[in-house]
């Protein structure tokens, strides 16, 4: 058997012909042409009369038992009609700006779903810029169709990927699980810009959009969305709840504690038994919560308020959420607990959007799902410098991409 005819048989891709190769700075260097003698447009792949010749240009491939690989060949460039003068389409790679081969990048990809971009990078000697190249490339060629096709229902948050408030925000589709969508920033204009490439006919297709109380991002879902009903998350509004009852405690501790420090004891440690469910509290908690309404009652209405809110949100029926939510927000504002009557307030004006949340079931979880998964990549790389390679890393990762290590079966 020649060397040619083994290495077109380890490279095994249909449409390349090995015509040589030698060693070159400690590095293979095989020379190839396709199969086919007409060049072919690398945009629509049909046969196209040949403008000029390029000079020859080298492809990395997978290493052979940890020496170098590289294809080179001299690509015709062609006239299309429709495209103009462009390079020929190459059967070991699809992309014409790329200088690696097809199975290289998928290499790449595999592993950079898996691992550090810097092992990534150390494994296969590429610059570390190169291995986020790479990834968009492999995106690119593993989504089908346009990923903000069909989106109904959408979930909005943003990611801190630095210090000095630098963020990334990320557009989750609620029927597929996965990220359609991330840009640089957490303004207005940032997620306008989602809704802009989105279009104007397919935005008539949103019904529903999740998100936290960010008054960015309600001033661009009103904007450009304004027929979508905006869902506060449910976790974020109980939060402000909660929020509400750590600032009376902290209150009602520093009151009695002005008075007399032994007076404070009864406040003291109340911290987690306040916030857990009371399905969830030990012995010796409910034993403290018990004697509550005796030792403050103040603390105690502010308990009250935060059960009462959650037990509102469990039920399934939004007319009847509504009311009890204003009744509560009533409540509230007479409790004469000043945090309690600042997030009356707030729950007041956006008692629409949050009793949405009773009427579709839906919330942010799955977002802050994927956001963990985010903030592990981010802290696997140690930090990203830019937004581009953390966007590069968020649709590798983020959006249902299977890649499969390639593997070459020999026919012998």
């Amino acid at each position: 058997m020649r060397i040619t005819t083994l290495l077109k048989k380890l490279f095994a891709i249909k449409g390349m012909l090995v015509i040589g190769f030698k060693l070159e700075d400690g590095a293979l260097i095989v020379e190839v042409r396709p199969t086919w003698r007409k060049p072919r447009c690398s945009c629509c792949q049909k046969t196209r009369p040949g403008y000029d010749t390029l000079p020859p240009r080298r492809w990395r491939s997978l290493d052979f038992g940890g020496v170098r690989v590289y294809l080179r060949a001299a690509v015709r460039r062609v006239t299309c009609r429709t495209s103009g003068v462009v390079a020929e389409s190459v059967p070991w790679c699809d992309s014409t700006t790329s200088r690696f081969t097809t199975r290289f990048e998928e290499a790449v990809g595999f592993l950079t779903q898996r691992c550090d971009k810097t092992s990534v990078q150390e494994m296969f000697g590429i610059a570390w810029m190169t291995v986020g190249q790479i990834a968009e490339r492999v995106v690119g060629r593993h989504r089908s169709g346009d990923p903000l096709d069909g989106l109904t229902a959408i979930g909005v948050d943003e990611l801190s990927y630095r210090k000095r408030h630098r963020y990334v925000t990320t557009v989750t589709d609620h029927g597929s699980g996965r990220i359609v969508w991330a840009k640089e920033g957490k303004t207005a204009e940032t997620l306008m810009a989602f809704f802009e490439a989105l279009g104007v006919e397919r935005g008539l297709a949103i019904e529903a959009v999740t998100i936290d109380m960010s008054a960015a991002y309600i001033k661009a879902v009103r904007e450009k969305v304004p027929h979508a009903q905006i869902i506060f998350d449910r976790f974020h509004v109980q939060k402000l709840v909660t929020e509400a009852l750590d600032a009376t405690r902290r209150q009602e501790w520093q009151r009695l504690r002005a008075v007399d420090p032994d007076a404070a004891k009864p406040v003291t440690g109340l911290c987690w038994p306040l916030r857990k469910n009371p399905w969830n509290l030990t012995p010796k908690q409910a034993d403290r919560l018990s004697t509550l309404h005796r030792d403050n009652d103040r603390l105690y209405r502010a308990y009250l308020l935060k059960e009462l809110f959650a037990d509102i949100l469990d039920r399934r029926q939004p007319n009847v959420v509504k009311n009890q939510l204003e009744g509560w927000v009533a409540w509230a504002r007479r409790s004469r607990l000043p945090a309690f009557v600042k997030v009356a307030r707030t729950i007041r004006h956006h008692l629409g959007d949050i009793v949405a949340y009773v009427r579709y079931r839906l919330t942010n979880g799955i977002v802050e799902g994927l956001n963990n998964k985010l903030r592990v990549i981010t802290h696997r790389a140690y930090g990203f410098h830019s937004a581009s390679a953390l966007i590069a890393m968020i649709m590798l990762c983020c959006t249902n991409i299977s890649i499969r290590p390639p593997r070459i079966t020999l026919a012998i």
